[in-house]
């Protein structure tokens, strides 16, 4: 389960609003900055760690979103003989570098990094057998997360007491 996935959601429907208010109109990169700032002073407080790619199009000292040809250059560089793409801010000027290897893996992205997240959750299911009562509990609560895309109205706080406490009814001896 996902720690913090309403602040997650919060953080993706901000930087979505911001790109949806320069797509509408460039010329309000204030509101689509005001948005980017929020997002980064949200995950800041909650300590919580951005894609990659979502930081890379955020510019680190003025938070407006790089979109190419409205808030930002995009020029590919080479020099001793590596390539690379750098991105200006129109707003503030600050440059950021990438390396433009195409061979070249974010860490998030090789299978090490998942096979490693994988095998650590399955070592703390070592030894554990799931009993008849559990299961039933782990694909209603798949369900809902699949129901609570479909509701915004509800509020996941409640619906997990409501299962929780379904669970607990009926107990291994089947009261």
């Amino acid at each position: 389960m996902i720690k913090d996935k309403e602040a997650f959601q919060r953080l993706s429907f901000l930087y979505q609003a911001a790109h949806c208010v320069l797509a509408q109109n460039p010329d309000n990169q204030e509101l689509a900055r005001f948005y980017c700032h929020t997002q980064n002073s949200i995950s800041r407080r909650l300590v919580l760690r951005q894609d990659p790619s979502v930081k890379r199009t955020i510019c680190k000292s003025c938070f407006s979103l790089l979109v190419p040809g409205v808030s930002s250059t995009v020029r590919q560089r080479k020099r001793r003989n590596q390539r690379r793409t750098v991105v200006r801010c129109l707003n503030c000027g600050l440059t950021k570098r990438f390396l433009s290897n195409p061979d070249y893996k974010l860490w998030s992205e090789q299978p090490e990094a998942w096979l490693e997240n994988h095998t650590l959750a399955s070592e703390g299911a070592k030894g554990q057998t799931p009993s008849p009562v559990q299961q039933p509990l782990k694909s209603s609560a798949t369900e809902k997360a699949t129901d609570l895309s479909a509701k915004p109205c509800g509020h996941p706080a409640s619906e997990e007491t409501a299962v929780g406490t379904k669970s607990r009814e009926k107990g291994p001896s089947g009261k």
